[in-house]
């Protein structure tokens, strides 16, 4: 059924929001003529790879960080409201038509922050990761919070991530058709009025 209803919402985005990806699209290829999708690779269900793609919103051939913090300067004008509004995300929509995705489950990470041995991630990863879901709802401002980090990735991977993958696996011991419509819909609320975001309120829903 959750297969179902990812095939349906999926395909249902992508025609409603064709508008929406043409105007993206030529916002970004007008600020520095570059294109305007992002591929990365990231970790599947069962550990396999995939390309993952995203609204490019950093300047093309800029190196840094795998972990983008508030502030970055490799972001373009574009990409910041892009960022800001989780419109970057949308192409993803193919990425669950395709099967690597689903609309609600926990977002996959790259390789470098997986270790598929580990038992929390053998469990993060025996479902398809999603666009959404209560971790990312709960760290939607996460740039902000490594704004100050002197080592981005560091702080991450040693903060942050270990409360995501617990919120994963709590997401998964409470899964339902029901909780996963409630995660989509304040997904598309804190992504129209992203100043109405209230981390405690999202926390309380993991309980």
């Amino acid at each position: 059924m959750k297969r179902c209803l990812d095939i349906f919402g999926a395909g249902l985005g992508l025609i409603v929001l064709l508008p929406v990806f043409a105007l993206i699209s030529v916002c970004i290829w007008l600020e520095d003529r570059g294109s305007p999708l992002f591929h990365q690779k990231r970790v599947g269900r069962h550990g396999r790879f995939f390309e993952l793609m995203k609204f490019r919103s950093m300047r093309t051939g800029t190196r840094g960080a795998t972990i983008t913090a508030g502030g970055d300067p490799r972001c373009t004008r574009v990409g910041r409201v892009l960022r800001r509004y989780k419109l970057d995300e949308l192409p993803q929509l193919w990425n669950v038509l395709r099967g690597d995705m689903s609309l609600v489950g926990p977002r996959p990470e790259i390789p470098l922050f997986v270790d598929a041995s580990a038992p929390v991630w053998q469990d993060v990863l025996s479902v398809r990761p999603g666009i959404t879901d209560l971790a990312s709802l709960i760290y939607r401002n996460e740039e902000e919070l490594l704004r100050l980090a002197a080592d981005v990735e560091r702080e991450y991977r040693e903060r942050i991530l270990p409360d995501k993958l617990q919120l994963n696996l709590q997401y998964l011991k409470r899964q339902s058709m029901t909780g996963d419509l409630y995660i989509i819909l304040l997904t598309l609320r804190y992504s129209l009025f992203p100043a109405a975001f209230d981390s405690g309120r999202v926390r309380q829903l993991a309980g």
